[in-house]
């Protein structure tokens, strides 16, 4: 199976792995929508790819709807988006509960809202494809909340695939993959993983195309779903 002339939506679709993400499916053939709050960035993103964008803040329910009025149904949903705010490691004490609740906004509550608006759209066989990270496998000391809705991202494909079912919803995981996002970190914690994925089975730090390949295979195979998708390099493997 191909995209070709499938309507495909990359939420968070300006950089990174949802850039990924538009730029494979429109290679193949697809028609793409790129989305996030950023409207220059999609805008140059799109012209750039030969993709359409529009803006759409997952934080804002209203919004969301909005926008799946206003565009009608897809055949496949990539929610790639995310806020990297408070990922650094840093000790419980000093956990600020406030922000620690914000992280929820986007990840979670953001790809709830685009399933209730937008994945209920999908045809029978298409697909909501969500974003994680690899903490939920593999804790790391002092990012136990981040760990926790790690979990609950997990947690919400796995619902979101019953309930939705006969449209797939599956999960991917990617692992350390340089990307823009990358330069956000301190320094010394890029380092940290810089080692880290220097010590994987495959050691080297993955690329957005890489990890973008796992979101098209969600939406080409049409009898996967309900799955959680690591693209990480062997890390969980490597001890």
């Amino acid at each position: 199976m191909t995209l070709k002339d499938r309507r495909v939506l990359v939420i968070g679709g300006g950089s990174g792995i949802g850039r990924g993400v538009a730029e494979g499916a429109v290679r193949e053939g697809a028609k793409v929508v790129i989305a996030s709050r950023d409207a220059k960035k999609i805008a140059a993103a799109a012209k750039d790819i030969g993709a359409t964008s529009d803006v759409i803040d997952v934080r804002d329910e209203k919004d969301v709807a909005r926008f799946f009025q206003e565009h009608g149904a897809f055949d496949h949903i990539a929610f790639t988006a995310g806020d990297w705010q408070g990922f650094t490691p840093g000790a419980l004490a000093d956990l600020d509960l406030a922000k620690a609740a914000e992280r929820m906004i986007t990840r979670f509550w953001g790809a709830v809202a685009v399933a209730k608006h937008g994945a209920t759209l999908l045809p029978p066989g298409g697909s909501f494809t969500i974003t994680n990270g690899m903490l939920a496998r593999r804790p790391r000391k002092g990012l136990p909340i981040v760990t926790a809705g790690a979990c609950a991202v997990e947690g919400l494909a796995l619902g979101l695939a019953v309930d939705l079912a006969p449209v797939r919803v599956n999960c991917v995981c990617p692992g350390l993959i340089e990307t823009e996002m990358w330069n956000m970190f301190p320094e010394g914690y890029r380092d940290t993983l810089t080692a880290a994925a220097g010590k994987q089975l495959v050691p080297h730090l993955g690329q957005p195309a890489e990890a973008a390949e796992a979101y098209l295979t969600c939406m080409r195979n049409s009898f996967l779903t309900g799955q959680v998708i690591c693209v990480e390099g062997g890390i969980a493997l490597a001890g």
